[in-house]
Formats: C-alpha cells, structure tokens, sequence
C-alpha cells in the first residue's frame, strides 16, 4: 500500500449487511487491492432510499444528516450499489435546498461518493483483475446504477480480465427487472412479468451466471430463478471480482 493511501469510507448497504456481508469483504478486497485504506463507519445507517421514495422527507433529511456526519472525513465513499451510491450523490443535496450550511455538506459529500466498480475503473485506473471463474456469465444493468452514475462500461470491462469466464449480451441488459424497492410490493404482477423477461434471456444466452452491481435486483431475480427451478446462479459482480466467485450463491445457503 501507498505511504499515503487514498482513504476510503465503505457504504456497505442494509441489504448487503443483512442478507449477503460476503459482498462487503469482497469490496474491502477490491479496494485495498487497489491501494486505499479501507475504513467502515460504525455510526452509518441506511441510505434513507426507502422513506425518500415514499415520499417521507422529514426521515430521509434525518438519515442523510446522520450518513453525511459519519462519511466527512474521508477522501472518497464507495458503495457496492448503485442505487444507494445514487441516493447520495444525486438526491441528497436537493433534500437541503433550504439549508445552505447542509446544501454545502451534501453537495461535498456527493462530489466524493462512488458505486465500487466504477470507482476502481474511473478513480483508481485499477485493472488488476487476479481472479478466475469457469462459465458463462451474463450481465445486468441495474437502473440506477445505470442511469444515474453512467455505470456500464467499467464492470464489463473489468470481469474480461476474469480468467476462464466467458460474458454473453442479454438484449434486455438495461430493461428494469422489476425489483424497483416498493414497485416490487406494489405492483407484483408485473414485477414477476420483468423478472421472467430476464430468466428466459438468460437461458436463452445459455448463462451460468447473473452478475449485477446491486444486491436488490439480485435477490429479486434470484428468487425468480429458484421458484422457477432455473441452473443459472446469482452473484454481485464483485465477488467475481474479487475471486469469490466458487463460493454459494445468492440464495442459497453457507
């Protein structure tokens, strides 16, 4: 590592903390790999995404305030999802239109927030992809990674430097796949409709594995696969990565 490593404060996301913690090593691999010093605030909460999109202002202001106290110190904030890397660098600062001093604090606090892969790729000029994995792997675009952060390029690029994994094109790549938070809980039906779209691409292009950069969609399309009695496999891109790729996957136990 560098005398002086570039410091950086892992946003590790309620549902990677809750359901898949092997993504949060995988990035803390990733990172001090490509030499930062990697640090986790105790204090960080969630994103606030959820009451934000549910139109609670008051509770997304309050959970903002608290993530922009724990993350100010550090050079850059790296979040293995899109959406939440989103949430931060694009909504909070208008959540403080009316208060110029936290303006100021969100605004400084965006400018410095990163989804995982394309900071590697962008900030860190980082190709030093070690990692091997037999298969075939399709990639999904996620929304807001996406859309929000211009997220594409960096993750296909870097899993072609994956030893013996072979990446196929889904025509629907950037079609949601009906995960969308609440959209999920709200309109069911056409959420599983988007979530078999993408299980018939992906045995259409004959794939052993989904990779994606945000777990919601995962588990979302995961849970497809397994109710639909599917041999494809779920995985965050980077815990191919990181070569955690032969370890279970989403959905599945150990």
């Amino acid at each position: 590592m560098a005398p002086n490593p570039i410091r950086v404060g892992l946003f590790v996301t309620c549902l990677v903390d809750l359901f898949r913690p092997r993504i949060g090593f995988a990035a803390v691999r990733l990172l001090e790999a490509a030499g930062c010093r990697v640090e986790v605030p105790a204090s960080q909460t969630c994103c606030g995404q959820p009451a934000y999109n549910g139109g609670d202002r008051r509770d997304a202001q309050a959970i903002a305030r608290d993530v922009i106290a724990a993350f100010e110190g550090f050079d850059y904030v790296v979040a293995p999802s899109g959406s939440c890397a989103g949430m931060i660098r694009r909504h909070y600062p208008g959540l403080f239109d009316d208060d110029p001093a936290m303006r100021a604090r969100a605004d400084a606090l965006a400018a410095r927030t990163w989804e995982i892969v394309s900071f590697l790729a962008d900030v860190m000029k980082w190709d030093g992809v070690a990692a091997q994995l037999s298969g075939k792997a399709a990639y999904h675009d996620c929304c807001s990674g996406l859309r929000e952060l211009g997220v594409k390029r960096q993750p296909r690029a870097l899993l072609a430097k994956v030893a013996g994994l072979e990446v196929a094109d889904l025509p629907g790549s950037e079609i949601c796949c009906g995960f969308g938070g609440a959209f999920c809980v709200k309109y069911p039906a056409v959420s599983d409709a988007l979530a078999g779209d993408k299980l018939r691409e992906l045995e259409a292009a004959g794939a052993d594995l989904l990779l994606a950069g945000d777990l919601g969609c995962l588990m979302h399309i995961s849970g497809k696969l397994h109710r639909e009695g599917s041999r494809v496999r779920a995985r965050h891109v980077i815990e191919v990565l990181a070569d955690m790729g032969g370890e279970p996957a989403i959905g599945e136990p150990g």
